[in-house]
C-alpha cells in the first residue's frame, strides 16, 4: 500500500501551500491528462492518466511510495473520494479540497443555489439527470463526455429552460455561455462542464422567497402542506371527477415516485394525482383531454409549488409523442388506453377501475403484455366527528397496478 495519499482538489487556481508540498514529494501522480499537464509534477514521478478510477486505485494500492490523485473542485462531491474509499482497495487518505465546481457555476452565474437540485450525467444517467431538470426549476447537471449539454436539451426538448454552460471552469479556457435550451445543440461544447438548468413557474423560482432550512428543497415547496393524499376539495376543478384521497393514498404508494422518475397520469382531471406525483420529486407529464382542462392542472400545480408537464388530446393518440415514463397511472380512459400504454414498456402501471368489468379488461390486457398483475377493492367512508361519531357515505374503487415479469 502507498506510503500516504493525498486527494487534492484543483479548481485552476495556484494550489494551497500543504497541496504544493504533496505534489512535490509524489512518486505517483493520477489526473486528467490536463491536470497532469498544467501542474509542476515531479519529472520522476509515474503519472496515470485517470479513466478509470477503479483502475488507479488498483494501481495506487499496489505502489510504494507517495501517491498525488487530482480531481477537479471538491473530489468529496459526485468524486474519486467515493471509489477510492472502498474497502476493497484499503486506502487511506487526505483529501484537500478546492470549490467545488458546482459552488463555482452559481458563483459565475450570480445565484444561490441552497435551494438546487445536484445530478450527474456520469454512469449512464442522462435520462435520470434530464427528467430532474423536468421537476425542478434549478438544477445543476455535472456533464460527461457522452452526456454533454447537447445531449441533455435534446432530452429536454419541448421544455423551455434557460441553460448557463460553464466550460473548463477554474482554467484559462473557461468560458460561461446564456442561452435557452433549444440552442444548445447548435453548438460544440467542450468536456468537462457545467451546467444550470433554470426554468419553470414564477412560485418556484422565486428570487425574493426566504431561504430554506434544508439544502436541496426548492424554495417554492409548500412546507405546510404535510403529507399526500389531500382532499379533493383542496384543488381546483369544480364538476371533475377526482379520485377520493384514499384511492390516491394506494396509487402513490404502488408508483412509487421519485426523483428520476417520469410518470404519465392519463385522463388527469383536475390533477390531484399529478400533483401529488409531483412532490415525491418525479416529472410529470399530465394528460388531459382539451387546453383548459390542461390550464386547470397548470394552476393546481402552481399553487402546490410543483413542476409538471401537461399534454392535452385523447389517449391513446396523444400518447405517442410524450417522452418514455417509467411508470403510468391511466386515470380514465379504460382497456384500450392501458393496452397503449403497455407498448412503451413503462416499470409500473396503475388503474383504477369503474366496475369490474372494465376491471377484467384491463387485467386481460396486462397480462398478455407480460406484466404481473395486482389489485384490491378499496371501500372507505368518512366519519363525521361534531356530536358524536357518524359514518358518511361510502364508496367502493378497483384499483389495479402490475410490473413487468422477471
Amino acid at each position: 500500500m502507498a506510503d500516504r495519499i493525498t486527494v487534492i482538489g484543483w479548481d485552476g487556481t495556484p494550489l494551497t501551500a500543504a497541496a504544493a508540498a504533496a505534489l512535490a514529494a509524489a512518486t505517483l501522480v493520477a489526473g486528467a491528462p490536463y491536470q497532469l499537464n498544467a501542474l509542476p509534477v515531479p519529472a520522476a514521478a509515474e503519472r496515470i492518466a485517470l479513466g478509470s478510477v477503479e483502475s488507479a486505485a488498483r494501481r495506487i494500492a499496489e505502489h510504494r511510495g507517495a501517491v498525488v490523485v487530482v480531481a477537479e473542485g471538491d473530489p468529496g462531491f459526485f468524486g474519486v473520494v467515493r471509489t477510492l474509499r472502498r474497502p476493497e482497495y484499503g486506502l487511506e487518505l487526505e483529501v484537500l479540497p478546492a470549490v467545488s465546481s458546482v459552488a463555482a457555476a452559481f458563483a459565475r452565474a450570480g445565484m444561490a443555489w441552497e435551494d438546487a437540485q445536484v445530478v450527474s450525467t456520469h454512469g449512464g444517467r442522462l435520462r435520470k439527470a434530464a427528467n430532474v431538470c423536468r421537476a425542478h426549476s434549478k438544477v445543476a447537471v455535472l456533464t460527461s463526455p457522452d452526456a454533454g449539454p447537447s445531449e441533455l436539451a435534446l432530452m429536454l426538448r419541448g421544455v423551455h429552460r434557460t441553460f448557463v454552460v460553464c466550460e473548463a471552469l477554474g482554467t484559462e479556457e473557461e468560458d460561461v455561455s446564456v442561452l435557452t435550451s433549444d440552442r444548445v445543440p447548435d453548438h460544440d461544447w467542450r468536456d468537462p462542464s457545467v451546467v444550470l438548468v433554470i426554468g419553470g413557474n414564477a412560485r418556484t423560482q422565486a428570487v425574493d422567497a426566504p431561504s430554506g432550512w434544508l439544502a436541496g428543497r426548492p424554495v417554492g415547496y409548500p412546507a405546510a402542506e404535510r403529507g399526500w393524499a389531500l382532499p379533493g376539495d383542496a384543488y381546483d376543478g369544480e364538476g371533475v371527477r377526482t379520485l377520493s384521497e384514499q384511492t390516491r393514498a394506494v396509487i402513490l404508494a404502488r408508483l412509487g415516485p421519485g426523483p428520476g422518475d417520469l410518470v404519465w397520469c392519463v385522463g388527469a382531471g383536475s390533477g390531484a394525482l399529478a400533483v401529488e406525483t409531483a412532490r415525491f420529486g418525479a416529472a410529470v407529464v399530465a394528460v388531459e383531454a382539451d387546453a383548459a382542462g390542461c390550464a386547470r392542472i397548470a394552476v393546481n400545480a402552481r399553487r402546490y409549488g410543483v413542476e409538471l408537464e401537461t399534454a392535452a388530446g385523447s389517449a391513446p393518440e396523444v400518447l405517442g409523442g410524450l417522452p418514455e415514463p417509467d411508470a403510468v397511472v391511466v386515470e380514465r380512459g379504460g382497456a384500450e388506453v392501458v393496452a397503449a400504454v403497455l407498448t412503451r414498456r413503462p416499470g409500473r402501471l396503475v388503474a383504477p377501475a369503474r366496475t369490474l368489468a372494465e376491471a377484467e379488461q384491463i387485467r386481460a390486457v396486462v397480462a398478455a403484455a407480460g406484466y404481473q398483475v395486482e389489485g384490491a377493492i378499496l371501500q372507505s367512508a368518512p366519519l363525521t366527528t361534531d356530536g358524536g361519531l357518524t359514518i358518511g357515505a361510502g364508496e367502493s374503487n378497483l384499483v389495479l397496478w402490475a410490473e413487468p415479469k422477471g
